[in-house]
C-alpha cells in the first residue's frame, strides 16, 4: 500500500476524514499532553512530601510521596482493562476523547487541594484519589493512541510512524520540566516551594481545551470501520483475549519478554536517576531539573530513529540491543554518575567507608511506608540518621545486646539505645546520634550538598544519555511490536493490558522500590538491582519466545 493510497483510504469514500499527517499528529500530541500531566507529580515528588506527608520524618515523606506516585502506576491495568473493553466494543476514538478528559480534570484539581496543614489525614486522601483517576485514564490512552496510528499507518513504515506516539513521553516530560523550571525561576524559589508548585498542574486546564479541540477532528480507524462493517465486533474481548491460548499467550510474551525491559529501563533511565542525584548525590533540584530537560531533549530523536530501525531490521533486534545496552552500563554507569556529579561523595566513600556494627536482630528494615514504625534500638537510630543522610554504609554483625556504633574511616561514634523511651527522650536520643554522625560525616569529608563547582556537567549528560539510547532502543519500537501480535478485534484490550502492567507496576514502583532497597541494605547501589532482574527475565524472553512482527497484516481481524 503506497502512502498516497493509504491517505485517501484513511479518509473514506465521502467522509473528508484527516489525513495521516493530522492523525498522527493529533494521536501524539493528545497523548504528550497526558504524559505531561502525570510528570508534573513526578517531578514535584520533594515538594508534595513536604506539604502531604508532614510529621513522619524526611525519608518516609520522600518514600510516601513515591508511593502515592506509584499508585497512579497501579490502577493502569484497570483502565486498561476497562477502556480496552471500550475501545475494542465502540471504537478508538471516542475511547481515548473519553481518557484525556479524566486525565486533565484530575490534575487540575490536584493543583487545587488542600494540604495537610489545611486538611489534616484528608489531604493525602485526596491526592491518592486524584492519582488513582489519573492512572485509570492513562491506562486507556497508550494502547488507543498507538493502535491508531499503526492501524493508519503503511506496513513498512509502521515503526516509524507508531514510534511519534512513543516520543509523546519524553516530549510530556520535556513540557512538565520546562513549566516547572520556568514557574519557578518566575516566581522564585521560596514562592514556588510554598504555592507556585501548583500553577503546572492549573495549566493542564489549557492543555486540556487543546487537546479536545485536536482529538474532535479525527475520524474511526480504517480497521475498526472495516470490522464493524463484517459485523465482528467482539462481544467478550476479555475471554479472548486472555482465556485463549491462541492470545494469551501472546499477552504473556508481551508482558515478560517487552514490559518488563519497558518498565525497568526507561523508568530507571528517567527516573530513578533523578532520585539518585537529587537525594543520594544530594546535587541541587534546579540542577538535575536542567540535566534531565537536557537529556530528554537530546533523546526525543533516538525514539523514532529506532522506530525507523525496526522497519528495516525488524523489531525484535533493536529491543534485545537496548535491553543488552542496559544490563551491561547500569552499574559502571552509575558508579561513574557518583564521580561525575558529586565527587567529594565518591572521594569520602573511598577514603572513609562508613561500618554499621551492631547485634543484627536489634535492626529493622529502614522502610517504613505508613510512616508509623518508630526505629528505636540503637542499630535503627544509626541506619534512621544514615539513610536520611543518604550515606552508603555496610553492616558488621557484633555482639548480642551490644550497643551499635557507626565507624566512619577510623573514627567509631556510639549509638544511643531508645528502645523504653517516651517520645521526648526517643527525639534526644535521636537528635544526639544525628549530632554527632553528621559532625564525623563531615570531619571526614562527606558533602551535605553536591558541590556546584565540581559538578562535571559533561560527563553526567554523556552517562545519562548512555541510559537514555538503551531506554529509546527499547521503547521506540514498542509499539508496533505490541500492536503487531495481536488481531483487530481484541487488539485494544490485549496489549494495553501488559503495557500497563510493565510501566504500571514495573516502571511506576521502581523508583519506590529501588530506594526501599537502599534503606534496606544500605548500599546505595543496590537498588539497581530491581531494574537489572526485570530487565533481565524480559531480555532472554525475548530472545526465546518473541516473534519477529515486522509488516503484519493489521487488518485481519481474527476469527
Amino acid at each position: 500500500m503506497t502512502d498516497a493510497t493509504l491517505e485517501q483510504d484513511d479518509k473514506g469514500p465521502g467522509t473528508g476524514g484527516p489525513g495521516l499527517n493530522t492523525v498522527v499528529g493529533a494521536s501524539a500530541a493528545g497523548t504528550a499532553f497526558e504524559w505531561y500531566d502525570f510528570f508534573i507529580f513526578g517531578s514535584l515528588a520533594t515538594i508534595i512530601a513536604r506539604h502531604f506527608y508532614a510529621d513522619v520524618g524526611e525519608a518516609t515523606a520522600y518514600i510516601l510521596a513515591l508511593l502515592t506516585f506509584g499508585v497512579g502506576f497501579v490502577v493502569r491495568p484497570l483502565g486498561a482493562l476497562a477502556f480496552g473493553w471500550f475501545g475494542d466494543r465502540t471504537g478508538r476514538k471516542t475511547t481515548f476523547l473519553v481518557t484525556i478528559t479524566l486525565m486533565g480534570v484530575a490534575t487540575v484539581a490536584i493543583g487545587l487541594l488542600p494540604d495537610y496543614s489545611q486538611a489534616g489525614i484528608v489531604a493525602p486522601i485526596l491526592l491518592i484519589l486524584m492519582r488513582i483517576i489519573q492512572g485509570f485514564a492513562l491506562g486507556g490512552e497508550y494502547g488507543g493512541a498507538a493502535i491508531y496510528v499503526a492501524e493508519h499507518a503503511p506496513p513498512k513504515k509502521r515503526g516509524l510512524l507508531t514510534s511519534y506516539i512513543n516520543t509523546t513521553a519524553a516530549l510530556g516530560l520535556i513540557g512538565a520540566l520546562v513549566v516547572i523550571l520556568t514557574t519557578r525561576m518566575i516566581v522564585g524559589t521560596e514562592a514556588f516551594d510554598d504555592w507556585g508548585w501548583r500553577i503546572p498542574f492549573w495549566l493542564s486546564a489549557l492543555l486540556l481545551g487543546i487537546s479536545l479541540w485536536i482529538r474532535v477532528r479525527l475520524h474511526e480507524s480504517p480497521a475498526f470501520v472495516k470490522m464493524a462493517a463484517e459485523s465482528k465486533v467482539r462481544q467478550a474481548p476479555f475471554r479472548e483475549s486472555f482465556l485463549t491460548w491462541k492470545n494469551g499467550r501472546f499477552v504473556l510474551i508481551a508482558l515478560v519478554g517487552i514490559m518488563f525491559a519497558q518498565g525497568a529501563v526507561w523508568y530507571c533511565g528517567y527516573f530513578y536517576t533523578r532520585f539518585f542525584m537529587e537525594r543520594v548525590l544530594k546535587v541541587e533540584v534546579a540542577t538535575v531539573d536542567m540535566v534531565i530537560l537536557a537529556i530528554t531533549v537530546a533523546s526525543a530523536f533516538l525514539y523514532v530513529f529506532f522506530g525507523w530501525l525496526s522497519d528495516r531490521v525488524g523489531r525484535k533486534p533493536v529491543m534485545i540491543g537496548g535491553m543488552a545496552l542496559f544490563l551491561i552500563a547500569l552499574f559502571p554507569g552509575f558508579h561513574a554518575l557518583t564521580q561525575a556529579a558529586n565527587p567529594a561523595l565518591a572521594e569520602a566513600q573511598a577514603s572513609a567507608p562508613v561500618t554499621v556494627i551492631a547485634d543484627p536482630a536489634t535492626c529493622a528494615v529502614q522502610f517504613d511506608p505508613v510512616g508509623k514504625t518508630a526505629f528505636a534500638s540503637s542499630c535503627d537510630l544509626a541506619k534512621t540518621v544514615l539513610s536520611n543522610a543518604g550515606v552508603s554504609y555496610e553492616n558488621m554483625a557484633a555482639a548480642s545486646g551490644s550497643l551499635a556504633a557507626v565507624r566512619i574511616g577510623t573514627v567509631e561514634i556510639a549509638s544511643v539505645e531508645g528502645a523504653g523511651l517516651d517520645a521526648a527522650g526517643l527525639k534526644a536520643a535521636r537528635t544526639d546520634v544525628e549530632t554527632r554522625v553528621k559532625a564525623a560525616l563531615a570531619e571526614a569529608g562527606y558533602p551535605t550538598v553536591a558541590d556546584p563547582e565540581r559538578i562535571n556537567l559533561i560527563a553526567v549528560f554523556a552517562i545519562l544519555m548512555v541510559f537514555m539510547v538503551a531506554a529509546t532502543a527499547v521503547y521506540g519500537p514498542q509499539a508496533a511490536a505490541l500492536v503487531e501480535l495481536f488481531p483487530t478485534r481484541v487488539r485494544y484490550t490485549a496489549m494495553s493490558l501488559p503495557y500497563n502492567i510493565g510501566t504500571g507496576w514495573v516502571g511506576g514502583l521502581l523508583p519506590a522500590a529501588s530506594f526501599a532497597l537502599v534503606a534496606w541494605s544500605g548500599n546505595i547501589y543496590f537498588g539497581l538491582w530491581y531494574s537489572v532482574a526485570f530487565t533481565a527475565v524480559a531480555a532472554v524472553v525475548a530472545l526465546f519466545f518473541l516473534p519477529e512482527t515486522r509488516g503484519r497484516d493489521l487488518h485481519t481481524i481474527g476469527d
